[in-house]
């Protein structure tokens, strides 16, 4: 290890500077942090790369403006990344992306189902980015972030089983976008 690397200061540090002020503490954060952001934010906004890029810079300026409310208690990186992961699911509650599935179709699709897994990464996003909002939502929580379906209902507002049924629809349109039999 280098000595320039030991003198590094932890995220704790960072955290306790930027919160009296230090800007500069806040933009090594930022720099630290901003591609995990990003990946999580791109994924939930369907791959839109303009969209994830404003989600990502919406993320700091809310963690910027949080700051004191981190308490120390979780790594900052998990706190900064679940508070990414709300920044972009309130753009999900928007009601012109609400979808318009029927409650039965739901109830029909709650039935559990083995993972999802293909080796074309490629297609895979382009087929996670064309689901709808709120499946994608579901999915990229739960398969992607590890969320259980309990944490999923309550941050979008659903009941677990709406959650599950979603998830299986989710999966489900992967197949299908992605040549697989359901």
């Amino acid at each position: 290890m280098s000595r320039e690397t030991q003198s590094e200061p932890d995220d704790f540090d960072l955290v306790r500077r930027a919160r009296s002020g230090d800007v500069r503490s806040f933009e090594q954060l930022y720099r630290r942090h901003v591609g995990r952001v990003h990946g999580a934010v791109w994924r939930l906004s369907g791959m839109n790369p303009a969209r994830a890029e404003e989600l990502a810079q919406e993320a700091f300026v809310r963690a910027w403006e949080k700051l004191d409310s981190f308490r120390f208690e979780s790594a900052f990186t998990t706190w900064l990344h679940r508070l990414a992961v709300n920044v972009a699911l309130m753009e999900l509650r928007r009601p012109d992306l609400e979808d318009t599935t029927e409650s039965d179709e739901l109830e029909r699709a709650s039935e559990p189902v083995r993972p999802f897994c293909v080796a074309e990464r490629a297609d895979l996003e382009r087929a996670v980015a064309g689901l709808p909002p709120r499946a994608r939502a579901v999915l990229v929580l739960h398969d992607i972030e590890g969320w259980k379906h309990e944490e999923i209902s309550r941050e979008l507002d659903m009941a677990v089983g709406s959650s599950k049924a979603q998830l299986h629809r989710a999966r489900g349109l992967l197949k299908r976008a992605l040549g697989e039999s359901p």
